[in-house]
């Protein structure tokens, strides 16, 4: 609902199109909450605001406020959050809304919302592959899940939903480019695909440089079939101050953007590994959407002024 008239159509908001994707993604939400809980994972709360966010690896505008003489930033991810949750307990997952100020001409991907909720997840001394299985079972009890309890609904929506086998086939991300790159790689599968292996200056400066393989990371995509694009991405994370400070240097990042964490670091946090799912992206996965903007009831889209 787009602001800037006396009046407002509701018509969108009130179609039965829109109450089955709502429906859908109340079940995404319920399925993913389930399946984690019985893995033995804690739920925590959303941090809304901080003086420490993610950098991001790609050109987004920082969402800022003051308070009481204090610098504010709008999450853009929990990734710092999360991995000074696991002091606490070993696996946690939230329900994160993040806010990216992605330029405008990113609307034309019809991927993109400047404000979405992300499924965020942790899990203390894990690899990469741990959680790879991990992301794999998730995904396919929530595909079973909104196909089992939403069959009215997708049939509305003209969805037929396939739920895919694992573990699924895997790229290394020096082959994904070969192959013509994640939109491509998308548009050709039939069922999600991992990209792994990125190098470390395609990634942020959390993400764990294999200490085997110098310039490789330890981390990965997971790519959607039939052109969705971007599934959930994550990987093995950095847990000590002496590798943090130069990937931070290397990242051409000030350090003093980074104190409190930092600081963190240096008392000490425990290995881990983990990764993001955007709930939006799901949610247009699994109804067949061609616009993220219909996966949410009041969406932002890049350059976009809405309610």
């Amino acid at each position: 609902m787009r602001v800037g008239s006396e009046s407002i159509d509701l018509g969108n908001i009130q179609s039965q199109r829109t109450r089955a994707i709502l429906t859908v993604q109340s079940e995404i939400r319920r399925s993913m909450s389930d399946f984690l809980r019985k893995d033995g994972f804690i739920e925590i709360a959303p941090v809304i605001i901080s003086p420490l966010t993610d950098p991001l690896n790609h050109p987004v505008d920082g969402a800022k406020i003051d308070y009481c003489g204090h610098g504010y930033q709008l999450t853009r991810s929990m990734i710092f959050h999360k991995q000074i949750a696991l002091l606490a307990t070993g696996k946690i997952f939230v329900f994160s809304p993040n806010v990216r100020l992605e330029p405008p001409e990113l609307r034309e991907t019809g991927m993109h919302l400047v404000e979405f909720t992300q499924l965020d997840l942790e899990v203390r001394d894990a690899t990469r592959e741990a959680v790879m299985s991990l992301g794999e079972r998730l995904i396919v009890r929530v595909l079973g899940d909104a196909a089992e309890r939403c069959g009215p609904e997708l049939e509305f929506l003209g969805r037929k939903l396939g739920v895919p086998q694992i573990p699924f086939d895997r790229i290394v991300y020096a082959d994904a480019l070969d192959a013509g790159g994640f939109s491509i790689l998308s548009r050709e599968r039939k069922e999600p695909l991992w990209v792994i292996d990125f190098p470390i200056d395609g990634r942020e400066f959390y993400d764990r440089e294999d200490p085997k393989r110098p310039g490789i990371l330890n981390d990965m995509d997971l790519v959607y079939s039939e052109g969705y694009g971007e599934a959930l991405s994550g990987g093995e994370r950095e847990n000590t101050y002496d590798r943090v400070l130069p990937r931070i240097k290397r990242s051409g990042l000030s350090p003093a953007d980074f104190k409190p964490y930092l600081a963190i670091l240096r008392e000490g946090l425990p290995p881990s590994a983990g990764f993001g799912v955007g709930i939006e992206r799901l949610t247009r996965f699994i109804c067949g959407l061609k616009r993220i903007e219909e996966a949410t009831l009041f969406p932002k889209a890049p350059g976009m002024f809405e309610l």
